[in-house]
């Protein structure tokens, strides 16, 4: 499977988007998928992960009840709606799937899109 982020821009504090994540076909929905996001300087963090059936997701501590994870398998892509955004959200998002069950842990996931940029401004 290959990912492609996109929907990524700017937006002032309080306000909302929604990333996108378009997979190629093949074996989509035998993915398990997440979000990750990476700010400068920082480590790659976990945001938000979605099991293949859709029936799981499971969120950071940072994001909950704000973030929801969402795919499609029928247009082979996942979603990230992201509301009340805070400056500290600033960050490339990255899609990401795995074969071997929900993680948090990138090192779980084979296979990464491009990232998309997510910038909050206060």
């Amino acid at each position: 499977v290959q990912l492609q982020a996109s929907g990524g821009g700017v937006v002032q504090a309080g306000g909302s988007l929604r990333v996108s994540c378009a997979a190629t076909p093949r074996l989509f929905s035998w993915y398990d998928m997440a979000w990750f996001r990476q700010a400068p300087g920082k480590d790659r963090e976990f945001v938000a992960g979605l099991s293949r059936r859709g029936n799981i997701s499971y969120y950071s501590d940072s994001v909950k009840g704000r973030f929801t994870i969402s795919r499609d398998n029928r247009k082979n892509t996942i979603y990230l709606q992201m509301n009340r955004l805070k400056p500290e959200d600033t960050a490339l998002y990255y899609c990401a799937a795995g074969s071997i069950g929900l993680s948090k842990d990138p090192n779980e996931y084979g296979t990464w899109g491009r990232g998309t940029q997510v910038t909050v401004s206060s």
